[in-house]
């Protein structure tokens, strides 16, 4: 099973709820349907705005951007996820593992950049909307969009051959049902800290950065709806932010959430904290389509409009 001159596994042994083996038929079909409504919605988000030459703007296209990260973050882990639960497969190759790994993370750092881009560009809305589209150009838009995809890449692209260099000496027994590098990393007997250290500034630099310049650009945009005098242009300013707002929390509430059961919660059992780990990466994919498609009348009549043209 394993290289004897670098002790590299051939392959990993993925789990998926460990003592609830017996239930895995229950869970085939919620798991499929939250894949189908990930997958599906994203996609309609995508043709909708590609198809509509109206919804060619910066809120739009900064739209499709997040759709397109979610729906790489839903195919990463479509492959390992469903294959346990409907066939029971829970082995992966080494670089399969590293190719997963790999694709999860960048598609994450790219959600977490496109929801920061789309906080800029409800400031820049707001703080001056008479010169939104002078600023939000498409040139620009399409930099930014460029910018997100090559940081995500740059910034994942070292791990790889940061593990394939480590010695697993037998150990290849993941603890999630598809691979993460803070998984990877409790495995090899060798030194780690480069990963770790590495691994730390990517997640301060990303997700950390992101969240507190999110933050921020909200604290600013409050105080400008606070300037305006009169009651329903202060509405109609914040109600324009309210799908972003809903898909910045649903984004990082889990993953806050994630992380504190893992923190303070540790002798929880296994499957509890394996099964918010799925939730963490699956529900911003299926609820984000449904928030915009809900708070947005632009993107709703163009779903209905795109469904009713394939109907006939």
């Amino acid at each position: 099973m394993f290289n004897s001159s670098q002790f590299t596994p051939k392959y990993f042994v993925l789990t998926g709820l460990p003592d609830l083996e017996a239930l895995y038929p229950w869970f085939v079909l919620p798991f499929c349907s939250i894949y189908i409504v990930a997958l599906l919605g994203n996609s309609l988000i995508l043709a909708v705005i590609k198809r509509n030459a109206s919804l060619h703007q910066p809120m739009y296209l900064f739209l499709a951007m997040l759709a397109f990260a979610e729906l790489g973050v839903s195919a990463s882990t479509l492959p390992t996820v469903l294959s346990i639960f409907l066939f029971g497969a829970n082995e992966i190759s080494f670089e399969a593992c590293i190719f997963q790994m790999f694709c999860i993370h960048s598609f994450s750092i790219m959600e977490s950049g496109v929801l920061l881009a789309m906080s800029v560009d409800r400031f820049v809305a707001i703080y001056n909307p008479l010169r939104y589209s002078a600023i939000l150009t498409l040139p620009r838009i399409a930099t930014t969009g460029a910018a997100l995809g090559l940081r995500s890449v740059m910034l994942m692209f070292p791990l790889p051959f940061l593990l394939k260099r480590l010695p697993f000496c037998g150990h290849n027994t993941l603890s999630h049902s598809y691979c993460l590098h803070s998984d990877l990393i409790q495995l090899p007997c060798g030194d780690t800290r480069p990963n770790s250290i590495l691994g730390l500034c990517i997640v301060t630099s990303t997700f950390g950065l992101d969240s507190l310049l999110i933050v921020v650009s909200y604290v600013l945009i409050l105080y400008m709806v606070l300037g305006i005098t009169s009651g329903e242009g202060q509405w109609k300013a914040l109600n324009t932010c309210v799908s972003h707002i809903c898909a910045v929390l649903v984004y990082y509430v889990p993953m806050i959430s994630v992380a504190l059961v893992h923190r303070f919660l540790k002798h929880t059992l296994p499957a509890v904290r394996l099964l918010l780990a799925n939730i963490y990466l699956l529900v911003p994919p299926v609820l984000n389509p449904i928030i915009y498609s809900v708070k947005t009348k632009q993107i709703r009549q163009g779903l209905i409009q795109l469904l009713l043209q394939r109907k006939y």
